[in-house]
């Protein structure tokens, strides 16, 4: 399959499977977070660390276009590094991240620490019917979805374990934050209350803090919509892998009728 981006340096081309539901010439929120993730990751730190806390600010619709990548090392310590990402489209900042990283350490926890287990469905093994296979956005054609608790196009709470298939890197491995951040960002679109064809509900950032990192290729998302009467709402879940709960996302959304949006 075909990579979203194509990195030469500082510039990132962008391809169509990026595009999202919302409108076919801007992206899907999960494009840039996935290529944040991957270039907090490239950033050398002086000792082991990982990414803690992935906190983006999508400030401008992110369009199909080459993308400019600038990052700087806000604080640099021993215990902490704070990362920050810089987006960039035709000279304009359209997203501004910060990754938080932390020392990693090799160390034994008592037993009463441990986070309770999944005890939702497994993800699939095998051939299975994905709810998300007629999507219109190119960018989730490229993403496996199977439900765990409710459903996607059912309003409410649900659950759906995550597997991004298409390549975010042209000729990089996919992370393991590149996953999470991926499956952070369907909060919206899993959790939504409102119906998708009257209301947009698009989200204006994303944060995730992690644990630890998650294994295997699939992460479930449980998710959960809040939406306040004056045009705001959030949308939010907890992550995991098949051997437990890793992390938390929430997104800040911008609640509109349709015909007000457009």
């Amino acid at each position: 399959m075909e990579a979203i981006f194509k990195l030469a340096g500082s510039k990132a081309e962008t391809r169509h499977w990026a595009g999202g539901p919302w409108n076919p010439q801007q992206q899907h929120g999960a494009a840039p977070a996935s290529l944040a993730a991957y270039v907090a990751e490239q950033v050398p730190t002086a000792q082991p660390m990982r990414v803690a806390r992935l906190a983006l600010d999508l400030l401008r619709p992110v369009p199909i276009a080459p993308l400019e990548i600038t990052t700087e090392v806000v604080r640099e310590g021993r215990k902490i590094q704070l990362v920050a990402i810089h987006l960039s489209a035709g000279g304009v900042e359209v997203v501004r991240a910060t990754a938080l990283k932390v020392r990693a350490l090799d160390i034994d926890l008592p037993d009463d620490a441990a986070i309770p287990p999944v005890t939702m469905p497994p993800p699939p093994t095998g051939r299975f019917d994905n709810p998300l296979t007629n999507s219109s956005s190119p960018f989730v054609s490229g993403i496996s979805m199977a439900e765990a608790k409710g459903a996607f196009r059912t309003p409410g709470p649900a659950a759906v374990w995550c597997r991004t298939e298409r390549p975010i890197i042209e000729g990089a491995e996919m992370t393991p934050l590149m996953r999470a951040a991926v499956a952070a960002d369907f909060c919206n679109g899993v959790s939504s209350v409102l119906d998708f064809t009257k209301w947009t509900f698009i989200n204006g950032d994303l944060t995730i803090s992690l644990s630890r990192m998650p294994v295997g290729e699939w992460i479930l998302l449980d998710a959960e919509s809040w939406i306040g009467p004056e045009g705001a709402g959030i949308a939010f879940g907890k992550l995991a892998d098949t051997k437990g709960y890793f992390g938390r996302a929430i997104q800040s959304l911008v609640i509109e009728p349709r015909e007000a949006a457009s």
